[in-house]
């Protein structure tokens, strides 16, 4: 069994003014300060339970929200902004929409957050930024657990992958309790960085958070490790929670010949393999929900076999 979900934006919705990535330049926030990011971020959250009201219809129940809810959130604490009784009683209110439809929902921070890092104030900033997620997981009423993750990378490996991988589980004690109850880590897109293996041997074996298996990225950075076998690695971590998983297909060899290959495709052209497991797939297309249901229409006339890069 699996299901299907995509992340942030939604393009049917998008064009008729239903989006939760309000936001402005650092100029005009240094001009509006917390209030006008309040007001932006009340309009953001009201748009993501039309989003998630739209998946339900649609027979969509996993779905990444967007990390840009709150405009310029490093700035301040999300209880210290004007409209905070506002925003409290609106997340509640989405937060229990999502639970009464069975919605997974899941955040995924940018690339600057980097727990490893040897750069003390990028550890700080990190360690707020992924606070202040689980704050808003925890201000929608939706439980401590990674049934409701918060997903990121290492960030780097400075030359060194045991020692980044020790630091990343020496700094990951210093998060919040609900942080540390949801993070969960993916495997990466370069060999120079972590692949599955790396991330089990040195991270869940330490402090057994969940690893999110990649398969675009795995055919990147396999840890010498078959699709199959790294994928059932990852499935070990998760205990009593579903399996998350990202899915996309080439940019350069399906659609694009001058792109990367890392980069991600409009749409799906494969397959997705399974293999046997019950699996969240959370679809890396350009076309988001789009491609999602174009998958679901064409899935029995894909590529059984991936593209060799």
């Amino acid at each position: 069994m699996r299901k299907l979900g995509y992340a942030c934006i939604n393009l049917e919705l998008s064009g008729k003014g239903v989006t939760t990535n309000r936001g402005m330049i650092k100029r005009t926030f240094d001009k509006v300060g917390a209030v006008g990011a309040g007001e932006l971020a009340l309009l953001n959250i009201k748009n993501i339970g039309e989003i998630i009201r739209w998946n339900s219809d649609s027979g969509i129940s996993l779905y990444r929200m967007s990390s840009s809810i709150f405009p310029w959130m490093s700035e301040y604490e999300i209880s210290e902004l004007p409209q905070f009784r506002k925003i409290q009683i609106l997340l509640l209110g989405v937060g229990r929409i999502a639970l009464e439809k069975k919605q997974r929902l899941t955040f995924h921070p940018g690339p600057f957050n980097v727990l490893v890092s040897p750069n003390e104030p990028v550890v700080k900033k990190t360690i707020k930024d992924l606070n202040q997620h689980a704050e808003i997981m925890d201000l929608m009423g939706l439980p401590q657990s990674t049934e409701y993750p918060i997903n990121i990378h290492l960030g780097g490996a400075y030359g060194d992958k045991e020692s980044s991988m020790i630091r990343f589980c020496e700094n990951f004690k210093r998060l919040s309790e609900s942080a540390k109850k949801r993070l969960i880590v993916e495997n990466d897109d370069k060999a120079s960085m972590f692949s599955v293996k790396d991330l089990y041997e040195g991270v869940y074996s330490r402090i057994g958070i969940p690893i999110t298996f990649d398969y675009h990225h795995h055919r990147f950075c396999s840890g010498g490790l078959t699709e199959e076998e790294a994928l059932n690695l990852a499935a070990s971590t998760w205990n009593e929670v579903r399996q998350l998983t990202h899915y996309s297909s080439s940019r350069k060899t399906m659609e694009s010949p001058d792109q990367k290959a890392q980069a991600h495709a409009d749409f799906l052209y494969e397959k997705i393999k399974t293999y046997g497991l019950s699996l969240d797939i959370e679809i890396e297309a350009k076309a988001k929900e789009q491609a999602l249901l174009k998958y679901l229409i064409e899935e029995d006339s894909l590529l059984e076999n991936y593209i060799d890069f």
